[in-house]
């Protein structure tokens, strides 16, 4: 009995919590739809509301506000908005630390957690995987020099949560797994191990009925 309610726990709790986040998504991007005037709301022309209209409304106004400031106006007129915002006591301090933020993970040529690296934590004789944030600069290297990178200890299951460390450089080592993968096996508690680059790509060609090493 046991045995099986396990197995059908397994089934169902990915399904559910995958749905709920879903729909936690789908109902905030909704709330986009109160933008437009009620005639042109789906309760006017359909008579009642159609769940995840709001998706495309908000990619549409992503798209639009990135095509404006990739332009040279438009990126003026973000300058100005940026700084209209920054003198604004309150606002000044969340809009400034959330937009460094956001500019060192999204921007195209930010290197933030694009590598994963092993190091030793928490103390010498233990291991664990990281992610490569970047390397100190201006005061930081006053007091240790540039021989460290910044890395980043997402702690297992909330990998939201974690730990940030200075570490030397001959004590940062490089890993081939993604940050995908990474995150895959940090969650996992260490169950879910990715396989080795070579390896996954021979498992994916014996799936396709593809030899990996054919013979002459």
């Amino acid at each position: 009995m046991r045995k099986y309610l396990i197995a059908g726990l397994l089934v169902w709790i990915p399904l559910v919590i995958t749905g709920w986040v879903l729909k936690l998504l789908i109902d905030l991007m909704d709330q986009s739809l109160l933008l437009l005037p009620e005639k042109f709301q789906t309760e006017a022309w359909l008579g009642f509301h159609v769940p995840g209209m709001g998706v495309f409304l908000t990619v549409a106004i992503v798209l639009l506000t990135g095509v404006i400031a990739a332009n040279f106006f438009g990126k003026k007129l973000l300058h100005w908005w940026d700084q209209v915002l920054q003198r604004i006591p309150i606002v000044r301090s969340i809009y400034t630390g959330v937009k460094q933020i956001s500019d060192i993970l999204f921007s195209a040529d930010g290197k933030a957690f694009r590598k994963v690296v092993l190091v030793r934590y928490p103390h010498h004789d233990t291991w664990t995987v990281a992610l490569l944030t970047g390397e100190p600069q201006h005061e930081v290297t006053d007091y240790l020099g540039h021989d460290y990178y910044a890395v980043f200890i997402p702690t297992t299951p909330n990998i939201t949560a974690g730990f940030f460390l200075l570490v030397k450089k001959s004590e940062v080592h490089p890993l081939n797994m993604s940050v995908d993968d990474a995150l895959k096996y940090i969650i996992s508690m260490g169950v879910a191990e990715p396989l080795r680059p070579n390896h996954r790509n021979g498992a994916e060609m014996k799936t396709s009925g593809t030899d990996p090493n054919p013979k002459p």
